[in-house]
């Protein structure tokens, strides 16, 4: 038989020890007597190349320390085998509330490792704690888990802890199967806890099935064993996993007293209160000290979940052990403290004379530690043995304390008065009052799907008006998708319209797959749905164009750069095309400040390549006739007020032969830079003879407190009184936190976040105060004018192993890394895509511009590469030689492999940098490289992402600028950098449209459903004088140095 303890932590997890590695492990395990031991933390890089250096095989899916690694000592006691595990923390959403579980993973090699945790930093940070935070669903972490390794086991860990846990009172499940659905039967065992014991688990019928595991939870060496398991198997991984799994070999298990665990009883350790659950429900759940929620329990948890009375016994229970380390038996039976000196030189005598720290509290006889120890510390294992042990139970953080000897007897033992073999009675038992249960609720399950809710009376009205041109003013909140696909539904239902005549234009693409997919659930299916044409002017302008070439932004800037080098002009590539851009979407030449002859020889530079630009797909729409086309019979436009001319025009044209219906709201026009105008409301009306004008007023996603500060700011534009009447229940004050710098504001925002979702571990939990609900990192939104001031807040946040997730198009997407990278890999699939291949030799190989016009020839008609033809084509040309190797080398990837993994093993071959790595973290949300090409050819600001992802439902804090965040909406908003300067915008070479950038504040404010947090720093934005009263300000102060060093 031996001795496990599978799950603990090294140096590189918090809140742990220094010397967390691998030889202290192995010396403290040999002093234990513990034969096997869990690595812990495998997800960490630092602690997974400690494992590969220092670790060698001992048997199958074992490992020893190194020989040359062991630390010296005089104790006897065996080489412990090492097991690879580790810990994982699931912060995510479901069914409306938060969940914080922790799982134990057991893998059977290193080698296994190194692909569940490549995996795992696909969807989150794995880098700075050996306990990462994923907002990753339990039960998609389990199908991750299985998949990529079927020989792991997966073990929900410390079950009934409050704050992290399957069971846990504060934010877990109440069965096994809301946890893990389908994948139930995957999970073959639990750990128990510090703070309960098999007998309490027992009570639960829903764990007959499972193998009942306890271990440490060790954050010091010292500390293993504290709960172990006990096996009669040999020292393999597939014998282990086999007991675990069958009970076969599985003998019991080493518990601590549950009433020494921190959780065990209810409670308020700042009140100093500690209730039995019976207790707490006579007090309705609350402090009698502070008046707020108490921290309940794992005994009251069990209570709550029970279907057995206490003291029943399964028959296929397993025995155990119920012991407390030895330090603190020596404490406990001669009135010393447990870390004094004292107890210390004792305890190494008696691993001296006695062997293993297990043995001497399981086996040695109690005459030899008599002997070794004295008659007191003999008399305290015996009663230990015997389970005659004084206990007060530990609550809210607090550890518990067992007593073994009174001072009388200590004394009486000291002098040497043959008490010895008296069979003293136990304490006597806490008197146990039942908790009262309430009648038991019916299992909780996903909200279903169900019909659209009853419409307003103005929704209603705008829904089925009759009139040929139907506008339609919304303010933030007030229904615009809801009524458009009202709309729709109406059209096909109540008047007959075929879906086929039917075209919705948004804004962004993920704003078309919403309408689209709310559409399925209404009209019955994706079959219904899908005659109808929805999606964003320029998706729909490529469909009527047909087979056109589209060049990506990175193309784009490739031409345009070769456009200056050629005109021997200065500036950039980028601001060369966002002069044009404006030029084709309406804007004069002088207003953009182009020069004719650059816009010109940039246009003849797309012909030359056979390709239009994004801009391009409006201009050659419209030249367009669509006239007698049935799918514009009825035209449906959202965010009418973010039209330039070019795209007013083509709804103009779309809606010559049907009825059309725009929904918008003036105050939220913010794209003047891109040529929009908001008053195409009023263009609208006046070239129109028969116009249908409805308001709609009743804002149902933000609480009053949110909405007032709105209204204050945007009552300074121009339009008369603006009336957003709330339908939600008031919600916290408005806060404007005001920092030091930049630095400060950045980590007050990782910090609130923490306080937010409750703490994102069991320290900072335990800390808060359980009167503010607890969020889910998706709850949560960050917003800046500019990715740039994101930069910080993302840092602070990785930091604390907080996940997030950046949306928008960032700058490293115009890196020559990425787009040499991107424009390869586009014209191994698309050799006759003349702006990719060129793209790619002068970024990857610096072509000269006759090889580029060489290579471009042979593959100018070419569907696919031919590489023996091509190679005989270029020989002697070793930069084209140079770029047809590595075509053949990566052809068969292109097809094989996700985009992540390509991007992965680029990186590898030819180095790494910032811009490939964030390309690597945008690249986990696409199964193939072509819809990561058309997301960026076709995409919107709020169409790109970055960061944790690939297909799991990872839950992360979204950063994003402020025009990103159009269209979405979020339970707590930050509004971060609200700085002079920042907002409103302003740049050298323009000046800042005030009245657009208050609109843009007012997006951001509105972007909030019930929590609403600003920042800013030094030089606050001049719009933050618009506030209201009712906006609580506070101060946030300028961090300690050393503590800014520590961070980075």
């Amino acid at each position: 038989m031996y001795i496990a303890d599978l799950h603990i932590h090294s140096r590189f997890s918090r809140a742990t020890s220094k010397d967390g590695d691998l030889p202290h492990l192995d010396w403290w395990a040999r002093r234990k007597g513990i034969g096997l031991v869990g690595t812990g933390d495998f997800t960490h890089p630092a602690w997974r190349a400690e494992l590969r250096e220092q670790l060698v095989p001992a048997g199958e899916g074992v490992y020893t320390l190194r020989e040359d690694l062991r630390l010296p000592d005089s104790a006897p006691g065996e080489a412990p085998r090492f097991v690879i595990t580790g810990e994982i923390s699931c912060i995510y959403k479901r069914h409306g509330k938060t969940r914080k579980v922790h799982n134990l993973i057991l893998l059977p090699s290193l080698e296994a490792v190194e692909e569940l945790s490549a995996r795992l930093e696909a969807i989150g940070n794995i880098h700075s704690d050996g306990r990462p935070i994923l907002g990753l669903d339990s039960r998609d972490l389990l199908e991750l888990t299985l998949e990529t390794c079927p020989e792991a086991e997966f073990i929900p860990a410390h079950i009934w802890t409050p704050h992290f846990a399957l069971f846990g009172a504060f934010s877990g499940f109440d069965t096994m199967e809301e946890c893990f659905g389908d994948l139930t039967p995957h999970i073959h065992a639990v750990e128990t806890g510090l703070s309960s014991d098999p007998p309490m688990n027992w009570r639960v019928s829903a764990l007959d099935g499972l193998t009942l595991v306890s271990h440490s939870d060790a954050h010091s060496p010292s500390k293993l064993g504290r709960e172990a398991d006990l096996l009669d198997t040999g020292l393999t991984y597939p014998e282990l996993v086999h007991a675990i799994r069958t009970g076969e070999g599985f003998q019991g298990t080493v518990e601590f007293f549950p009433e020494e665990g921190k959780y065990h009883l209810d409670g308020h350790r700042n009140c100093g209160v500690c209730l039995t659950p019976a207790e707490t429900a006579a007090l309705g759940g609350v402090c009698p000290v502070c008046g707020k929620k108490l921290t309940i329990g794992v005994e009251h948890r069990v209570e709550a979940l029970a279907d057995r009375p206490a003291g029943f016994r399964p028959e296929t229970a397993k025995p155990f052990e119920s012991l407390a380390p030895l330090p603190e038996v020596i404490a406990a039976s001669t009135g010393a403290s447990a870390a004094g000196k004292a107890t210390q030189a004792l305890y190494e005598q008696l691993l001296r004379k006695l062997g293993p720290e297990f043995s001497i509290l399981r086996e040695v006889p109690v005459e030899d530690i008599t002997r070794a120890a004295g008659p007191c510390v003999a008399e305290g294992i015996r009663r230990l043995r015997a389970g005659q042990v004084e206990r007060r139970p530990g609550f809210d953080g607090e550890y518990g304390v067992i007593s073994l000897l009174t001072p009388g007897e200590i004394a009486r033992f000291s002098g040497q008065i043959s008490l010895f073999g008296l069979d003293l009675p136990a304490g006597k038992p806490r008197p146990r009052r039942e908790l009262k249960k309430s009648a038991p609720a019916a299992p909780e399950a996903a909200p279903a799907a169900s019909q659209p809710e009853g419409l307003n009376p103005r929704q209603m009205e705008a829904t089925t008006s009759m009139t040929p041109v139907t506008v339609v003013t919304a303010g933030p909140g007030t229904g615009k998708t809801k009524t458009l696909v009202a709309r729709i539904a109406w059209l096909v239902e109540e008047q007959g319209v075929r879906p086929g005549e039917i075209t919705a234009v948004t804004f962004t693409n993920q704003a078309a797959a919403e309408m689209r997919s709310r559409l399925e659930q209404r009209l019955g299916g994706k079959r219904a749905v899908a005659p109808m044409t929805i999606g964003t002017f320029h998706a729909i302008c490529l469909k009527l164009l047909g087979d056109v070439h589209v060049i990506s932004p990175g193309e784009a800037l490739t031409a345009a750069e070769q456009v200056l080098r050629e005109a021997g002009k200065k500036g950039g590539g980028k601001a060369l095309l966002q002069a044009v851009s404006r030029v084709k979407n309406g804007t004069a030449l002088e207003d953009a400040g182009l020069d004719g002859d650059l816009f010109e020889a940039y246009q003849a530079r797309l012909n030359a390549l056979g390709a239009l630009d994004f801009d391009d797909l409006l201009t050659e729409g419209l030249k367009k006739d669509v006239t007698g086309l049935r799918r514009f019979r009825h035209l449906l436009v959202d965010e009418f007020q973010d039209l330039n001319d070019v795209q007013y025009q083509l709804v103009r044209s779309w809606s010559r032969n049907g009825d059309l219906f725009v929904i918008g709201d003036p105050d939220q026009s913010i794209y003047g830079f891109r040529g929009a105008d908001a008053r195409c409301f009023q263009r609208l009306r006046e070239e129109s003879a028969d116009v249908k004008e409805i308001c709609l007023t009743e804002n149902y996603r933000s609480a009053p407190a949110v909405l007032e500060t709105a209204l204050a700011v945007i009552a300074h534009n121009p339009g008369g009184e603006r009336v957003l009447i709330p339908r939600r229940p008031a919600g916290p004050a408005v806060r404007l936190a005001e920092a030091a710098d930049g630095f400060s504001e950045a980590v007050f925002i990782a910090k609130e976040i923490g306080r937010m979702t409750g703490g994102v571990d069991m320290l900072e939990a335990q800390a808060l105060d359980h009167e503010r609900p607890v969020r889910a990192f998706s709850d949560i939104a960050v917003l800046c004018r500019t990715h740039r001031q994101l930069e910080l807040v993302e840092k602070c946040l990785r930091h604390d192993d907080i996940p997030c997730l950046v949306s928008g198009r960032e700058d490293f997407w115009d890196e020559p890394a990425v787009r040499g990278t991107m424009a390869f890999f586009r014209s191994l699939l698309a050799p006759s895509d003349s702006a990719a291949l060129e793209t790619a030799l002068r970024q990857v190989w610096d072509c000269p511009a006759d090889l580029i016009q060489k290579a471009r020839a042979l593959c100018e008609k070419a569907d696919g590469l031919d590489i023996p033809a091509l190679r005989e084509a270029v020989r002697g040309h070793g930069i084209l030689e140079a770029w047809l190797d590595r075509a053949e080398e990566w052809l068969p990837r292109i097809r094989a492999e996700k985009p992540r993994q390509l991007t992965e093993q680029w990186m590898e071959q030819y180095g790494s940098s910032p811009a490939l790595e964030n390309l690597r973290d945008a690249a986990v949300f696409h199964e193939d490289f072509n819809s990561l090409w058309n997301a960026l050819t076709l995409g919107q600001e709020a169409d790109l992402r970055r960061a944790s992802g690939k297909r799991w439902a990872s839950g992360a804090v979204r950063l994003m600028t402020l025009h990103g965040a159009k269209g979405l909406e979020f339970p707590a908003v930050f509004l971060a950098g609200l700085s002079a300067g920042a907002l409103p915008l302003e740049s050298p070479d323009r000046p800042a449209d005030v009245a657009e950038e208050r609109r843009l504040f007012f997006v951001g404010l509105t972007r909030a459903r019930e929590e609403l947090i600003l920042t800013a720093a030094p030089e606050p934005s001049p719009f933050l004088r618009e506030l209201p009263d009712t906006v609580v300000r506070e101060t946030t102060g300028r961090q300690r140095e050393a503590e800014q060093l520590r961070l980075f």
